[in-house]
């Protein structure tokens, strides 16, 4: 007979309608792609097929009877054995047996999408009032196990930090999280047989250019999950790392700078390496007041939401003042500067 659809899912040979109906929900339940997203989807892919076509062929009167009488290749393929003479064990069944039998001789089986019946007996069940068959429906009810078809209360977002330097939010980075999560497994006849398994998983996340402090990156359902309901939301929060000589303010980049009064009366050149590795001369050359602040455009952060362009690096410039003169020290700046604030 080839493929047995009795027993894809596991029902005798008088299973009525409310019979399949049942064997094939328990089935979807644990092998539906969706149920099975990692490591189990092309396997599960193959079963939820083979569960969705010997319903699809058991619960068609037409079908079911093709089937019964010749098989899967007869009701697949039309080649249907010849007929059994009339002292066969079948009873005098003469040569026009098929005729009689076969309720259409143009029949031609067309197996219906795997989808379109599970919609057919899951989406029309909907207490929630949703469209038949929706996709939030659908992953809302294989992966809670709510076999009641109501609508899921989606457990808390769980947050968490993700420490990056200055460097990776000013270049962008990829970063892998490794988390382990409890997921339930909804594959008992009730939620009470059913059970948790904790898996573990690699999550990459791609830092962009330009990214601030309070960044979200948000992995839809993958935190842990319970029985009746959807699984939380992960959300990772960036979080800043100090920086030895970088300060970051919005999309600006902020350094302070030291210089002596001689350097701030007579000019000096600042050398800085930019948060990329580039070395950026910056002169000095009007006389520098005590809390100064030398702007550089385009020398900040990256702006993530306009690529090419950066803020500026501003240089706060503190002047060192010398601890003590000498008697001849100052007679010399008197002669000097004297006429200088005149």
């Amino acid at each position: 007979m080839g493929v047995d659809y009795y027993n894809i899912l596991k029902v005798n040979r008088n299973a009525n309608d409310d019979d399949l109906k049942k064997a094939y929900k328990r089935l979807a339940m644990i092998w539906h792609p969706d149920k099975n997203p990692t490591n189990r989807r092309t396997e599960a892919e193959g079963k939820f097929k083979q569960i969705s076509e010997a319903y699809d062929v058991l619960s068609d009167p037409q079908k079911r009877q093709i089937y019964d009488l010749y098989g899967e290749e007869g009701l697949k393929t039309g080649q249907v054995p010849p007929p059994p003479p009339s002292t066969s064990a079948r009873g005098g069944q003469g040569p026009h047996y098929y005729q009689r039998q076969h309720p259409n001789p143009s029949f031609r089986f067309n197996p219906r999408n795997a989808e379109d019946i599970y919609e057919e007996l899951f989406g029309s069940e909907s207490s929630s009032g949703g469209q038949k068959g929706s996709r939030g429906y659908r992953e809302g009810y294989f992966r809670n196990g709510n076999s009641s078809g109501a609508e899921m209360k989606k457990a808390a977002a769980v947050e968490n930090a993700l420490p990056c330097s200055l460097e990776e939010l000013y270049k962008g980075a990829k970063k892998k999280m490794r988390i382990s999560r409890n997921v339930f497994d909804g594959f008992g006849k009730t939620i009470l047989l059913s059970k948790t398994r904790t898996v573990e998983e690699i999550l990459t996340i791609e830092i962009k250019p330009g990214w601030k402090k309070g960044t979200k990156i948000t992995f839809p359902e993958k935190g842990n999950q319970e029985p009746g309901v959807i699984a939380a939301d992960l959300i990772f929060v960036v979080d800043e790392k100090p920086h030895a000589l970088y300060k970051r303010d919005g999309n600006d980049l902020v350094v302070n700078q030291e210089i002596t009064l001689l350097e701030a009366l007579t000019g000096k050149t600042l050398d800085l390496t930019t948060m990329d590795g580039r070395s950026v001369m910056i002169p000095l050359t009007d006389i520098v007041k005590p809390g100064a602040e030398v702007v550089v455009p385009n020398e900040g952060m990256p702006i993530s939401k306009e690529p090419g362009k950066k803020g500026s690096l501003r240089i706060k410039v503190d002047v060192k003042y010398p601890s003590r003169l000498t008697h001849e020290q100052k007679l010399e700046l008197k002669r000097v500067l004297g006429g200088a604030f005149s």
